[in-house]
């Protein structure tokens, strides 16, 4: 794997104005670093996961990122591609920097998301472009079983083999409002010290050697 460009992120790594093309400079924008995830999601059928991929790129443009327009990932020997708008993107700020992309990137018949050779694109609001090629070779299958995660009369229980556990939490609204992580596998909820507005969490684990991770169903703590 190509760790100049595409490195490891944790599962943190969870737009912005508008430039009239007159006005944008013909600066080509930069794809400084990026990570690509494979995570498993709970399909509900006969039990298999759904593969999606996390895709986010570290940005850079001298005329600011509310000039970048778009975001492409290809898989040229397979021609496919996904487009990802600035409408659409998740915007991330981790350590001062903004990481833009998607949680979200499957095939559209459910089948698993190929391996191999990838490209990334950005594209600024006046067409100039960047692009990095890199390989991502996660395994066929996954190394571990999907993760078990119960939470019933105050209490939570997890049955996994995955390295490493982490809590996604929500809000009433749905909304993501952080990331904590579980260290033990079963205990009462009011042991892991949740903020007061957490309304429903769900179990991340994580295979950070090959960048693989599961993600299950939110469960509601109310």
């Amino acid at each position: 794997m190509r760790k100049d460009f595409f490195r490891t992120a944790g599962p943190g790594l969870l737009f912005i104005g508008l430039c009239l093309f007159a006005a944008c400079s013909r600066t080509s924008p930069k794809l400084s670093f990026g990570t690509l995830r494979l995570v498993y999601h709970n399909s509900g059928e006969d039990g298999a996961a759904e593969e999606r991929f996390s895709f986010f790129v570290l940005p850079e443009d001298d005329d600011g990122l509310e000039d970048i327009a778009d975001l492409y990932l290809y898989h040229d020997r397979e021609g496919l591609v996904w487009h990802i708008t600035s409408e659409e993107w998740l915007s991330l700020n981790i350590d001062g920097n903004t990481w833009i992309g998607s949680r979200q990137i499957s095939m559209t018949d459910g089948e698993g998301l190929p391996r191999g050779q990838f490209r990334a694109v950005l594209v600024d609001k006046g067409g100039e472009r960047s692009e990095r090629i890199f390989a991502f070779d996660a395994p066929e299958d996954s190394r571990y079983p999907f993760p078990f995660f119960l939470v019933e009369q105050g209490r939570y229980r997890l049955d996994s083999e995955y390295p490493a556990h982490y809590l996604v939490c929500y809000d009433g609204e749905g909304n993501y409002v952080m990331t904590q992580p579980l260290e033990n596998p079963e205990g009462f909820i009011t042991e892991l010290n949740l903020p007061s507005g957490i309304s429903g969490i769900a179990l991340w684990a994580d295979d950070d050697e090959y960048l693989t991770s599961a993600l299950t169903d939110i469960v509601s703590l109310r």
